[in-house]
């Protein structure tokens, strides 16, 4: 199984404000879920329910967006793996930003979403580009460590080890696993645990 991400491009969406947290991403009712389907949904639902049709996430320029930029600290708070899922049902797949909370950063690595980061003066930058022109397409080269809208290109950082796991694809987990199926049960029936022989034999 390959699940290369090399680039991603496509329209951007700005979220401009520092330390929006998980709940805020996607509100703890939300959690009684028992799926992830539909949690685009309900991203960002108690914000864009006060702002009443002018949170970017509703409003029509911005539809179809894959690339969110965001300020500092984004994803803080609890560790819910809901907050990624929704950002990723409603469309996004990389996103860029001044920092990303530790354990945010982490599952969206789990999901194959790159989250790269830059200085605040170019987030700022990016943010105002894609507010002037929606339309604009926003490429993300991990390979060359660059985002790119219009004629505008700066430098964007991802850790290196970080940065190999999506280039090779080796990020999905349960797509190494399934795809290495008989080396695990090979591996599972050495292994002098109880049940692993039944393991390997299934």
């Amino acid at each position: 199984m390959v699940s290369e991400v090399k680039t991603v491009s496509g329209r951007g969406i700005p979220l401009v404000g520092n330390d929006i947290d998980t709940d805020r991403i996607i509100p703890a009712r939300y959690l009684k879920a028992v799926t992830f389907d539909g949690l685009g949904e309900g991203v960002f639902i108690d914000d864009r329910t006060a702002l009443k049709g002018e949170h970017p996430f509703d409003q029509p320029q911005y539809q179809g967006a894959k690339i969110l930029i965001v300020n500092r600290n984004f994803g803080c708070g609890s560790s819910r793996e809901h907050a990624p899922q929704a950002i990723a049902k409603w469309g996004i797949q990389a996103l860029i930003g001044e920092s990303f909370a530790e354990i945010f950063f982490g599952n969206c690595v789990a999901m194959g979403i790159p989250c790269l980061t830059a200085d605040a003066v170019t987030v700022k930058q990016l943010q105002d580009l894609v507010t002037a022109n929606p339309q604009a397409d926003v490429t993300v080269n991990l390979e060359t460590l660059q985002v790119q809208i219009s004629d505008y290109t700066a430098p964007v950082v991802i850790g290196e080890g970080t940065r190999s796991t999506f280039i090779s694809g080796t990020w999905d987990a349960c797509g190494q696993l399934v795809a290495n199926a008989d080396q695990v049960r090979t591996t599972a029936a050495k292994l002098p645990y109880v049940g692993w022989g039944n393991f390997a034999a299934s």
